[in-house]
């Protein structure tokens, strides 16, 4: 149906790029040019014979206005709809409305795919904003540079005669604390003018470290193997930093540790007849449910029948690995949903807890979340403990039951109203 109904729209708008009137090409292919203009316009099916004729009397081939991107608007306008679902938008009619406005239709879902581009970057940068170390430090620099200058005019003005060995000490002062500030505000100006790539500007050890494991789908083949070393795998042009050097050679250690424990082979086999279940994988390998989450999120994606998502905080909650989904996007900085399994994993140590979730907002698919909280070392005599809980997430079957609980992704981008666990107001809210 979504086929036939546009046909006529791409018949017209290659006549109209042809410099045809409606009456010529009708002549041409022997109809009436009021049947010609009952096909335009979405109110005549047509194929078969003349169709070809058409095709032939356009210079086109037949498939460019029987195969055209239809499928691919229609799919957008229901995003669009499923994105605002208070404006009740009649989906049973979308065919009908792609077919007699093509023009209304596509603007429309553009402009739905520049509202997604822009709340992306609002998110972006948002999070950029409010935990980007080298932001802080760099705005610290300059407050603390014009702080400086105006205390030292505020005494060269409010001194009465000062000495004139000291009138030019405060003047070389203020003199070198304008370069500096000078110096600082041109630094930061060509940052964030950087900001327009936000995605790919790497700003911090821990957004290397994401590219660095993105980049390999977080799966190593040369770990799979006993005796490799994992200071060989340290990617230089894109681990640039000693920390992000230092942070991936620990996770890379670990990795061949799991590796070690849990054998790919047996890893693919378990999957094969359980599916992703860590519980199922750790019984079978005899390891701890945190090795069997790891291992999940590290195995090639050919070996998954769905893409395995992981996060790892520490006990004070902040997040020191992160494999997001599409379904499931994680924070590039700062904490993550509070109500998301993992940080009530943290309140309950050794007690796994399963959940089915679904992203606020959109028309996301409904996850399955797996969260256990283990020690991170080994117990040692009047020391605190140190906890670390890891969360596994994965597509949940189409039926599912309870209903999944709506999470976000962190509070400054969440758009859910009315959240117990709310700790700011979010930059998506209505009137943003």
């Amino acid at each position: 149906m979504a086929r036939d109904t546009l046909i006529g729209s791409r018949i017209r708008e290659r006549r109209a790029l042809s410099g045809l009137r409606q009456a010529d090409l009708a002549r041409r292919v022997g109809i009436s040019a009021s049947y010609l203009n009952l096909i335009e316009h979405n109110r005549r099916r047509i194929g078969g014979k003349l169709l070809m004729r058409i095709a032939g009397a356009l210079e086109v081939e037949p498939s460019l206005l029987s195969e055209g991107a239809e499928a691919a608007l229609l799919a957008r306008l229901r995003e669009a709809a499923a994105a605002q679902p208070g404006t009740k938008a009649e989906l049973d009619r979308v065919e009908e409305f792609a077919g007699r406005f093509p023009g209304w239709a596509n603007l429309l879902a553009d402009a739905r795919r520049r509202i997604d581009a822009l709340e992306d970057t609002v998110e972006t940068l948002s999070d950029r904003l409010a935990h980007d170390p080298h932001l802080a430090a760099s705005l610290h620099e300059v407050l603390s540079t014009v702080t400086a200058i105006r205390s030292t005019a505020a005494i060269l003005a409010g001194t009465e005669g000062l000495e004139r060995e000291w009138q030019d000490r405060f003047h070389r002062n203020i003199d070198e604390d304008s370069r500096r500030l000078a110096e600082g505000a041109q630094a930061l100006v060509t940052y964030l003018d950087g900001a327009a790539d936000a995605r790919r500007s790497l700003t911090s050890p821990q957004e290397e470290i994401d590219a660095f494991l993105a980049d390999r789908d977080f799966h190593f083949a040369e770990l799979e193997a006993p005796g490799a070393d994992p200071a060989e795998l340290l990617d230089p042009a894109v681990l640039t930093s000693q920390a992000a050097r230092q942070i991936a050679e620990r996770l890379l250690q670990r990795y061949a540790e799991d590796a070690a424990q849990v054998p790919l082979a047996l890893a693919r086999d378990v999957v094969a007849e359980h599916g992703v279940d860590p519980a199922a994988l750790a019984r079978a390998a005899g390891c701890d449910l945190p090795c069997a989450m790891r291992r999940l999120a590290s195995l090639p994606p050919q070996a998954l029948p769905a893409p395995a998502g992981l996060a790892i905080c520490d006990s004070a909650g902040a997040l020191t690995f992160r494999k997001p989904l599409d379904d499931f996007p994680l924070p590039r900085f700062g904490g993550g949903c509070a109500l998301w399994p993992l940080f009530e994993a943290l309140a309950r140590p050794g007690q796994p807890v399963m959940r089915l979730l679904v992203q606020a907002g959109g028309e996301a698919r409904p996850m399955r979340a797996f969260a256990v909280a283990a020690p991170s070392r080994a117990a040692v005599f009047d020391a605190p403990p140190l906890m670390e809980a890891h969360m596994l997430v994965v597509a949940a079957p189409e039926a599912t039951a309870p209903p999944p609980l709506e999470v976000g992704v962190t509070c400054r981008i969440c758009p859910r109203e009315g959240c117990p666990a709310r700790r700011e107001p979010s930059l998506l809210s209505a009137g943003f």
